[in-house]
């Protein structure tokens, strides 16, 4: 018989697939990515995670709510994370959202680079899916979308940020 927080574990699990979010979500907040590779050592996590997942791909409608999320989802904590001067504890991070971060890292020369997702690609997969409106301008939307990321860069490359204390 499961307890309630490994039934939780499993539901997570579940429906995505990410052992440490599932485990912290649960409410496993002590290594939570340890925690996650012992119950799912267990037979009978296993088969709860298989009867609750069915053993099926995700849905059209799933595919689309994620497509969705990337497109049109905030990127507060990410930016909040950027910006912090402390390091959040383990346990704000668990709270924050990073499902649009595609990469984090830390150069050798400290601070902190955050890469997204594409929200243009995003918004055509979810238009080729038929997940976003077909409207007529639809195409016209995103060469508009496209060229303001272009000029953007460009004007970003034009004039970089200054940076303290670099060398």
């Amino acid at each position: 018989m499961l307890r309630e927080k490994e039934k939780l574990f499993c539901l997570y699990f579940a429906a995505g697939r990410e052992k440490r979010g599932a485990a912290a979500r649960a409410g496993y907040v002590v290594f939570p990515e340890r925690t996650a590779e012992k119950l799912l050592d267990r037979e009978d996590i296993q088969e709860e995670i298989a009867r609750l997942a069915g053993r099926r791909e995700p849905s059209r409608q799933e595919v689309c709510e994620g497509l969705r999320r990337l497109a049109f989802g905030s990127v507060t904590d990410a930016i909040r994370l950027i910006l912090s001067e402390n390091p959040p504890s383990p346990a704000e991070l668990e709270g924050m959202d990073f499902f649009n971060v595609s990469d984090i890292k830390c150069p050798k020369n400290g601070g902190l680079e955050i890469k997204f997702f594409d929200r243009l690609k995003a918004l055509e997969k979810l238009a080729e899916l038929g997940g976003a409106p077909q409207e007529q301008g639809i195409q016209h939307f995103f060469q508009a979308l496209d060229e303001s990321a272009k000029a953007l860069q460009k004007t970003q490359e034009e004039n970089p940020p200054e940076t303290e204390g670099m060398a």
